[in-house]
């Protein structure tokens, strides 16, 4: 057995409104050898998520604040090295919640084996074939009841959610607005995810009125991921009996204050609007069936994958970063 250094980002300090650099620390930590049924596991990719701001916060949304001064956690991909685990052998790839670092140490029940169906493209399972896809699937199947001939507005949907929901509303013989912030994304999502009509939100006057001349006929289901502007949009052009799945609202993530919110929220009322939100990991009953039309529809052609990949450990936190400025484009993954 050997021992190895880990490189670790570390939440130093909690940030007010957006992070900075400053937030965070690179620090190295020795590893001991493993004991007992312990796996030394080297991550490959990691996955940096907009949600990650939430747990950053002392009171934190979404799931338990990280701790100050110590590695923080996330979605990972990793290879396991050495095992005292007989389950485990070295070579395994694994999915764990371990990120932010380049090595560590687990037991089993920590990590779930994955047999990638394209080996060239393992960093999938952080994306369409991971947490975004599995949200994409949870909240256009669960929560809005989706029907063949609807329209489906979905905000940030060039993102690692978003394209996820435009493809798989299209496949289900919806028409679908995206909402997204440049032309290069625009492009994208017309071209190569089919999706009916984009609006560039950086640059159109009014959000509102370039979503009622997008959907004439009105919007039937919302995939809430921005919050604020869109959210009140959508429910300005939302039929009656739509339906919104709100998985997140990264407008508002890095607001030190909070800001008024929609001022519109009669309709709820008025149109007989439901709105759920929900955390994609109490949704784990859904895996299996989300994999097996998930994995066909990629190998077919028919779900197209975006990835922005920054590589190496002292990257992520700048990668993280990038997420608020729209520097990613699909999903972000850091290539360790």
């Amino acid at each position: 057995m050997n021992t190895y250094t880990a490189n670790q980002i570390h939440l130093i300090s909690r940030p007010s409104g957006l992070p900075t650099a400053e937030n965070f620390k690179l620090k190295k930590v020795q590893l001991d050898e493993i004991v007992d049924h312990e796996i030394l596991v080297k991550n490959i990719f990691m996955s940096v998520d907009p949600y990650m701001r939430g747990r950053m916060r002392e009171d934190a949304v979404y799931a338990q604040a990280y701790p100050l001064n110590e590695v923080m956690y996330g979605g990972a991909i990793g290879e396991v090295i050495e095992t005292l685990d007989p389950n485990f052998s070295p070579g395994d790839i694994v999915l764990n919640q371990r990120a932010w670092q380049d090595y560590f140490k687990g037991t089993g029940n920590e990590l779930t084996k994955i047999n990638p169906f394209d080996k060239n493209n393992i960093s999938l399972y952080l994306g369409t074939l991971g947490m975004p896809g599995l949200t994409a699937y949870v909240g256009l199947f669960k929560f809005c009841d989706l029907k063949p001939g609807e329209t489906v507005f979905v905000s940030a949907a060039s993102g690692a959610v978003g394209a996820n929901v435009c493809q798989i509303a299209k496949l289900k013989g919806c028409r679908v607005i995206g909402s997204c912030g440049s032309d290069k994304k625009s492009s994208w999502l017309k071209e190569e995810c089919g999706v009916d009509e984009v609006i560039n939100y950086k640059t159109c006057e009014n959000l509102t009125e370039a979503l009622k001349a997008a959907s004439p006929m009105g919007i039937d289901v919302y995939f809430e991921n921005v919050g604020g502007e869109h959210l009140q949009a959508a429910l300005d052009c939302m039929n009656p009996f739509g339906r919104i799945a709100a998985c997140g609202m990264i407008g508002s993530y890095n607001n030190a204050l909070p800001e008024a919110g929609p001022n519109n929220l009669m309709l709820i009322v008025g149109k007989k609007i439901r709105i759920t939100g929900f955390i994609v990991s109490d949704h784990a009953d859904m895996k299996e069936k989300f994999l097996s039309e998930m994995i066909p529809w990629i190998q077919n052609g028919q779900i197209k994958s975006q990835e922005t990949i920054t590589v190496g450990i002292d990257k992520a936190v700048e990668a993280f970063l990038g997420l608020f400025t729209g520097q990613n484009f699909g999903k972000m993954i850091v290539k360790i």
